[in-house]
């Protein structure tokens, strides 16, 4: 799968990446089992804000990059990761944590600290606000001109998404020393899961929740693209099965739901990508659980990453 892995980096022009900028830790909070550190670093010339979770006692092997969903809540970002706000079937960061692994929480562009709604620059790690009353026109406004403005120049929201993803990659393998860093979302952080596993072989697994549809499929049945998923010709070229080929032979685990839209057509991609993991002679590193219920995480998938995170990570 290199050749294909290289066609699509190429194909989304990710380059040589910039030298890793050592982080900051701001502060720090206890936790039940953890420490919770604010930190910051420096990501494709950005400031990116996050958490980090650190295991009391006797770690695992293993740390995972935590990339937040979507869900049009553009206020919140890694505080629902990090169980500070949201949902808290979304929660992976303390739930990990106490089990021993580390987990990194960023905020992805146009997210919590990187909104439209955040303040300034500052890094000030303050509650996201009021993520209660939802989105309006002003935080769809902002990050719709994430990808639009990037469209007009050439470049690709998608693009900036994986490089940040690379850069919180560096930065959890430069802080805990651990020998297997993988990458965990759901929706629009599975979405992001898939595509920096796939082209990003440092990172030695993967959890793709609520994200495996084709695009094939999307267009065919109307169903709507997040715009970093906006990707002039990919899918003439490309598709999700190609993604889950190029993750081979590092586990992945695709996360699924009977009456979810975005990952209405997971099983026939999993079959379809699942030869590739056969020439390894080991098909078990690519598992597929799919369960009745609808997009948003319910308690039976949400533990069921948690303890395959827990199994494969170290």
């Amino acid at each position: 799968m290199d050749a294909m892995r290289s066609r699509i980096r190429s194909f989304l022009g990710l380059g040589e990446l910039e030298p890793l900028v050592t982080p900051v830790v701001h502060d720090q909070a206890p936790g039940d089992g953890f420490v919770r550190k604010s930190i910051s670093y420096v990501s494709d010339g950005d400031t990116v804000q996050a958490f980090l979770f650190e295991p009391c006692g006797r770690p695992r092997a293993g740390a995972v990059v935590a990339l937040h969903q979507h869900n049009s809540q553009w206020r919140m970002g890694k505080s629902e990761i990090a169980g500070l706000a949201g949902d808290a079937l979304q929660a992976f960061g303390p739930a990990l944590a106490r089990s021993g692994v580390y987990v990194l929480a960023p905020d992805a562009v146009g997210f919590e600290s990187r909104s439209g709604a955040a303040r300034d620059d500052s890094v000030q790690f303050a509650p996201p606000q009021d993520p209660a009353r939802g989105s309006t026109a002003q935080d769809w406004l902002q990050y719709y001109n994430q990808a639009m403005h990037r469209l007009v120049r050439g470049e690709l929201l998608m693009r900036k998404v994986l490089i940040d993803v690379h850069s919180a990659v560096s930065v959890l393998s430069n802080l805990t020393q651990v020998s297997r860093v993988g990458v965990l979302g759901h929706s629009y952080g599975g979405n992001s899961a898939l595509f920096a596993a796939a082209l990003d072989t440092r990172i030695a697994f993967a959890v793709s929740s609520g994200a495996a549809c084709s695009y094939r499929y999307k267009l065919l049945h109307g169903v709507g693209l997040e715009m970093a998923l906006v990707i002039p010709g990919f899918a003439e070229q490309f598709d999700f099965d190609d993604l889950m080929r190029c993750v081979a032979p590092r586990r992945l685990f695709v996360v699924s739901a009977e009456d979810d839209p975005f990952s209405a057509d997971a099983q026939d991609l999993v079959v379809r990508a699942r030869p590739a993991f056969e020439q390894n002679q080991d098909s078990e590193r690519l598992e597929h659980l799919r369960v009745p219920g609808a997009h948003a995480l319910d308690r039976q998938r949400f533990d069921a990453i948690v303890n395959w995170v827990l199994t494969h990570s170290s």
